[in-house]
């Protein structure tokens, strides 16, 4: 039985930092497992600007972790391909949709996404990656993310250069999708999407804390991202979509959605793979397979795994974890 796993240093390709006071402690978290991460612009207000991501880059590189932060801005219906030029300066690497309505602070999201055309024109001749939250406004809960589909074909029709991220695949037909679509196509695959069904979410007692959107769904879609995230196919990599609230926010009568997932997620990953006999695929999916579809240089360090009985806490930073109050195999060291 293996004692010590060596991965090289990994990057979490969608993570939400949050803002003001809440920032440090969720920056701090990440660094402990994460060498970059591609941090989420749906803030209040939101990240959309150039100057909005300097502000932002700047707060997340004060808290003085080393964290490489890679920035996305939220693509509004009132861009420009105008635009395009500041965000490059400022360093951003991606746009974001969010289709309206369909997640936190997406109240302001894309109603049309053919409005957009000029916008995705100039980002596609920038070399910038669109990120999409793939969830059809209206649609019943659990087909949302089956019927943007068609959105997503659209994009890859119209704009062939483009490369576009599905972003927290949950569905089968997601997943067979973005095989069936061009290598200009990828998605993320979050921890909890990969473990848990929408049994687990509401099946006996209510469980706030593995609420999400889109929310976790039949066996059958579960089974096919596993299978996506074992098969070496480097369309698909680690985006944790680690989404905390604090845990009066989660548990109460109308409760945000999102699963922190941060502070233990690549222990998690690891009994995760170990279980299912692909351990030896877990490096390319968290630390190879999004840097190369992101154009980045693979990162040059390591972190070490070791087996060793950890106790998840019952609280960290203010929410409430992932599998907390549960024993996991792997400590990171």
């Amino acid at each position: 039985m293996t004692k010590e796993l060596q991965l090289r240093s990994p990057d979490d390709f969608h993570v939400h930092l949050r803002q003001d006071d809440d920032l440090p402690a969720f920056v701090r978290t990440t660094a402990r497992q994460f060498a970059r991460c591609l941090v989420m612009p749906n803030l209040l207000p939101p990240v959309a600007s150039g100057e909005d991501v300097l502000r932002y880059r700047d707060q997340i590189r004060a808290v003085g972790t080393g964290l490489s932060p890679l920035m996305a801005f939220k693509i509004l219906g009132s861009h420009k391909p105008q635009d395009i030029a500041g965000l490059r300066a400022a360093g951003a690497v991606a746009g974001k949709i969010y289709p309206e309505g369909v997640t936190t602070n997406a109240e302001d999201g894309v109603k049309e996404l053919a409005q957009l055309a000029p916008f995705l024109e100039a980002m596609q001749d920038a070399g910038l990656v669109l990120c999409l939250h793939g969830e059809k406004p209206g649609a019943f809960v659990l087909d949302r993310e089956s019927e943007f589909l068609g959105d997503l074909r659209w994009i890859a029709s119209n704009f062939p250069r483009l490369r576009i991220v599905l972003e927290h695949v949950s569905a089968a037909a997601a997943v067979e999708a973005v095989r069936s679509l061009p290598a200009n196509v990828a998605a993320t695959l979050t921890l909890h999407h990969l473990e848990i069904t929408l049994d687990d979410v509401m099946g006996g007692m209510l469980r706030p804390h593995l609420f999400c959107k889109p929310v976790a769904k039949r066996p059958e879609d579960r089974d096919a991202l596993l299978a996506a995230a074992f098969s070496g196919d480097p369309k698909f990599f680690f985006g944790s979509d680690s989404a905390p609230h604090r845990k009066d926010r989660k548990e109460c009568a109308a409760g945000c959605a999102g699963v922190y997932t941060m502070p233990n997620a690549l222990e998690c990953l690891a009994t995760l793979f170990e279980r299912h006999g692909k351990l030896d695929r877990l490096e390319d999916f968290v630390s190879s397979f999004g840097a190369d579809f992101y154009g980045l240089p693979r990162n040059p360090g390591t972190v070490a795994l070791v087996r060793e009985n950890t106790r998840v806490a019952d609280l960290v930073d203010g929410a409430v974890p992932y599998r907390a109050g549960q024993i996991l195999p792997w400590r990171l060291a």
